[in-house]
């Protein structure tokens, strides 16, 4: 069972997410799965600026993405992220993007998250109140 319950939300591709081929670069879905990571955080009251005044926060220790199918200049994909694991001092998050046009899954991808001390850069526990936060966020409706 997931840690967090899903967050949502629809991105319109831009002409400067587009490469040569015609489509999405794919540097840009990794650009995605971050966003969405940063987004959903700071939904649950997480915001970057909270962890670097705390002087802890999140590395990224591996991303894994699969690309299924192209998106096109014009496109609307729906971004989901949650998180699946937290344990003592790493999490894994999961991602799905979804064209809107058809529905259809276009990637997916899960990206292992190591909780630091920005200091030491040494590995610290995660705080229980930041998987307490996350468990009891409720998406807005939408």
């Amino acid at each position: 069972m997931a840690i967090s319950k899903v967050m949502e939300y629809e991105h319109a591709v831009t002409p400067e997410e587009i490469d040569g081929l015609g489509h999405v670069n794919n540097q840009v879905y990794l650009d995605w799965l971050m966003a969405a990571a940063t987004r959903h955080s700071a939904a649950v009251g997480w915001a970057i600026e909270r962890l670097i005044a705390m002087g802890e926060g999140w590395v990224v220790r591996r991303h894994e993405i699969d690309y299924l199918l192209p998106v096109l200049p014009g496109e609307t994909v729906r971004m989901r992220t949650w998180v699946e694991t937290a344990e003592r001092a790493s999490s894994e998050r999961h991602y799905e993007i979804f064209r809107k046009s058809d529905g259809k899954l276009v990637c997916q991808g899960r990206t292992m998250w190591v909780w630091i001390n920005y200091k030491t850069g040494r590995p610290s526990r995660i705080p229980q109140q930041l998987i307490k936060d996350f468990t009891d966020w409720t998406p807005p409706a939408a």
